[in-house]
């Protein structure tokens, strides 16, 4: 099936299931709406050994008081990048699977973007690759007023568990778990350096299917 979704940044489990359920449809990310602050365009949500950890891209203040997400630059105020790494690899450097998943991404923090909405992007079809799903990243071109499928809303930080009925957090094995307790919905990074090849089943298990609807993946 064909989606609509929000650009973000190392995005939640959450939408990582809509991507799966897409099967080989089209999934459309927006490019054409105005970019709001406090959503995951720009930020994610780890886990370390104190508990949840969020880290932000910084960004350019646009000269207008509205800009298009396409065309966000990111700044490189606070050596985000090295900053954002070295959180990752403290968080992750003892999951089953961070020396497995390292090599494909370092390099996002090892290079200059330029564009916020491009690096989600090339993040997003990196983890499509590694989780093993396979929907049509698309951007959009002109802003889809309304959709069928349409999660740009329903996936905020603000919103876990009020507006997707779809969705129920399915547990796994995470390295802190013991001192933390599960922690849900965190980026996808989360579940893949815990899981690796696993992570499609916990995805598949996060998903509440309708009454009327089969899931085939």
């Amino acid at each position: 099936m064909d989606i609509l979704l929000s650009s973000a940044y190392l995005a939640p489990i959450q939408y990582y299931t809509k991507l799966l359920l897409c099967g080989n449809g089209t999934a459309n990310i927006e490019g054409c709406d105005n970019y709001t602050k406090q959503t995951y365009r720009n930020r994610c949500v780890i886990a370390d050994a104190n508990g949840p950890l969020q880290l932000t891209i910084p960004i350019e203040k646009p000269q207008t008081g509205k800009c298009l997400m396409r065309d966000i630059r990111i700044s490189e105020h606070g050596n985000w990048r090295h900053r954002h790494w070295n959180a990752l690899e403290a968080a992750y450097r003892h999951t089953p699977f961070f020396l497995y998943y390292e090599d494909d991404f370092r390099p996002f923090y090892e290079h200059k973007a330029n564009f916020l909405y491009d690096f989600n992007m090339r993040l997003t079809e990196t983890i499509c690759q590694l989780i093993g799903i396979t929907p049509l990243l698309k951007p959009t071109t002109t802003y889809i007023a309304t959709h069928t499928h349409d999660y740009r809303d329903s996936i905020s930080p603000k919103e876990i568990g009020q507006s997707d009925p779809t969705f129920y957090p399915s547990e796994y094995y995470q390295v802190f778990k013991e001192k933390n307790g599960f922690l849900c919905n965190l980026s996808i990074i989360d579940l893949l350096f815990n899981m690796g090849p696993e992570s499609i089943m916990v995805l598949k298990n996060s998903i509440v299917q309708p009454p009327t609807q089969k899931f085939v993946p």
